[in-house]
C-alpha cells in the first residue's frame, strides 16, 4: 500500500488564517520538520511549519506540568476558544506578564506593529482608565509577577510619571516599561527620572538590529543612532533593560548572535527577548507563508551564531512551553558562563511557580544564595544549580546581583497561521483590554482590538448557531 509523505503526530483545534474560524487540524513530521495542516471549506487547505527540530517539539511536552489560575476570571465559557478571552474559565494559565496600554499613540509608523499604532491613531487613556486596569490585574493576581506599561509609545503619554506612580503603590513584584527608546536617548532627564523607579523596574528596549535596511524595513526609519543614545544613557545610569528583538526571515535572523554578544557586553542589559513576528496588526513588508520563523528556528540560530550557549542551556519554560524558551548566563569579569544546563528539570517541573518570572520564588531565592556563597566557577556550582531553576534580578549576596545576569528569552505570539488550541490556553501573557476584560496577547491582536470585534461578533453568532 502506498505511505502518506509524512507521520502523524497530533490533532488539534486552530482557525483559518483568512476567515478566522474554527477548523480541525493535525500536527505532522515531514522531512525533519513539524507542519499543522489544516483545512478550511471557505478557503480550502493550508500547510504550515511549526518547528524545525522535531526533537525538540516533541521535548515540549516533558515540560509541562499543572498549570496556576488567576484569582478570578472575567468571562464566560460560551463560543470555545477563541472567542471568550477575558479571561474565560477554560484558559489554563495566569497572568505571568500583563500588558497596560496606556496610549495608542506613537512617535513612529512602523510597518510592523501588532497594535497598529502610529502618531495620530486612537487616543490616551486617562489616568482614571490606567488605574482601573491595574487594579483589574491586582483582582486577578493578588500580587502580579510582571505588568508591562506599554502603547502605542507609553512614554509620549501627558501623565506617563503619574501613571508609574500609581502603579509603584500597586503590589507589583516587577515593573517595565516597553519603548522605542527615543525619548530616552533624546532626553537624558528623562532617563534619570525613569532611574528613580529602581529597584524592580526595567525598560523593555526595541532593539531590531544594526543594520539600516532592516530597520527600514520593520521600523520604517533607521533608529541605530537613536538606539545606541538611548543604551548610552541607560548604561550610565545602570537602569535594567532588556533588548527586545522582533524577527523576520531574511530580514535580521542573521543578527541575533551579534544581538547577544552586544546586550553582553553593556552595563546595563539583563538580557535578550527574540520575539519572531506574529502575523496581525499592520505587516506592510511581511508575507506569513514565507516570511515567518519559528521559536525552534530561532533557538538553533542562537546555538550556530553563539559561542556560549549549547542545547541544553535553551530550555521550554513550563508555563508555557509551546512559547518559551529560557536559558541564563553569569556574568563575571568580562565572561559569561551558561547556567541553565545545570537544571534537573524534574525539579523545574515539581517545585516551582507557574511565572515566566521566577524571581520571587523563596525556595530558588534560597538555593542561588547557597551558590553564590560556595563558588562562583562553573565547575562548582553543579550540585546546586540542579535544584535551581533561574536567577533573581536582585541578590541579597556579597559582590553579586542583578548585573551578573543575563537572560535570553524566545517568546513566540501565535498567530491565525499556527494556531493551536492547545498551546493557546496555556498563554500566560496578557493585555488588559480597555473594557476590564484580561485577554492573551495572542488573541487579543487576532480578534479584540477595536476594527476586528465586530467580526468577533460575527464569529461568535455562527459559532452559537452551530452548537444549538
Amino acid at each position: 500500500m502506498p505511505e502518506r509523505p509524512y507521520t502523524y503526530y497530533d490533532f488539534t483545534v486552530s482557525i483559518c488564517p483568512e476567515c478566522l474560524r474554527r477548523v480541525d487540524a493535525k500536527i505532522v513530521f515531514e522531512e525533519g520538520k513539524v507542519y499543522m495542516m489544516k483545512h478550511c471549506p471557505h478557503h480550502c487547505s493550508f500547510k504550515v511549519l511549526i518547528a524545525s527540530d522535531i526533537a525538540y517539539y516533541k521535548n515540549i511536552r516533558n515540560y509541562n506540568k499543572p498549570s496556576e489560575t488567576p484569582l478570578r476570571f472575567n468571562t464566560p465559557t460560551v463560543y470555545g476558544c477563541p472567542y471568550d478571552c477575558g479571561l474565560c474559565h477554560d484558559h489554563e494559565q495566569h497572568s505571568c506578564l500583563t500588558v497596560v496600554e496606556i496610549t495608542d499613540r506613537c512617535n513612529l509608523t512602523c510597518p510592523t506593529c501588532y497594535a497598529m499604532s502610529s502618531p495620530h491613531y486612537g487616543r490616551h487613556r486617562t489616568i482614571a482608565e490606567v488605574e482601573e486596569m491595574l487594579d483589574i490585574i491586582v483582582a486577578n493576581e493578588g500580587r502580579p509577577d510582571v505588568v508591562q506599561i506599554s502603547g502605542g509609545e507609553p512614554t509620549l503619554h501627558p501623565d506617563f510619571f503619574a501613571i508609574l506612580d500609581i502603579a509603584r503603590k500597586k503590589p507589583i513584584r516587577h515593573l517595565m516599561v516597553n519603548t522605542n527608546g527615543i525619548r530616552i536617548a533624546k532626553d537624558k532627564a528623562f532617563a534619570q527620572q525613569l532611574a528613580a523607579y529602581m529597584p524592580d523596574f526595567e525598560i523593555y528596549l526595541q532593539f531590531d538590529s544594526f543594520k539600516p535596511e532592516a530597520l527600514q524595513q520593520l521600523r520604517g526609519k533607521d533608529l541605530t543612532d537613536i538606539r545606541l543614545k538611548a543604551l548610552e544613557h541607560l548604561n550610565e545610569l545602570n537602569l535594567s533593560t532588556t533588548l527586545v528583538v522582533t524577527l523576520q526571515q531574511g530580514v535580521n535572523d542573521d543578527e541575533i548572535g551579534k544581538i547577544i554578544e552586544f546586550g553582553l557586553q553593556q552595563r546595563c542589559v539583563r538580557g535578550v527577548t527574540l520575539q519572531p513576528t506574529q502575523a496581525a496588526g499592520r505587516m506592510e513588508n511581511f508575507d506569513p507563508a514565507k516570511d515567518r520563523i519559528t521559536m525552534t528556528d530561532v533557538r538553533t540560530k542562537i546555538l550556530e551564531q553563539t559561542s556560549l550557549f549549547q542545547p541544553n542551556d535553551l530550555i521550554p519554560v513550563p508555563c508555557n512551553p509551546d512559547a518559551l524558551v529560557m536559558g541564563y548566563a553569569l556574568k563575571l569579569a568580562g565572561q559569561a558562563f551558561p547556567l541553565t544546563r545545570y537544571i534537573d528539570p524534574a525539579h523545574l517541573l515539581d517545585n516551582s511557580r507557574n511565572t515566566i518570572v521566577y524571581e520571587q520564588d523563596t525556595e530558588l531565592h534560597k538555593h542561588l544564595i547557597n551558590i553564590f556563597s560556595t563558588g562562583i566557577s562553573v565547575d562548582r556550582v553543579e550540585d546546586n544549580m540542579k535544584q535551581l531553576l533561574c536567577c533573581l534580578p536582585f541578590v541579597e549576596a556579597p559582590g553579586l546581583g542583578y548585573d551578573n545576569l543575563f537572560r535570553i528569552i524566545i517568546m513566540r505570539f501565535i498567530d491565525a497561521w499556527d494556531f493551536d488550541v492547545r498551546a493557546i490556553k496555556k498563554s500566560c501573557v496578557h493585555i488588559v483590554h480597555k473594557d476590564g476584560r484580561i485577554i492573551p496577547f495572542e488573541t487579543m491582536n487576532m480578534f479584540y482590538r477595536d476594527e476586528k470585534e465586530e467580526y468577533l461578533k460575527q464569529l461568535q453568532r455562527e459559532r452559537k448557531n452551530a452548537m444549538v
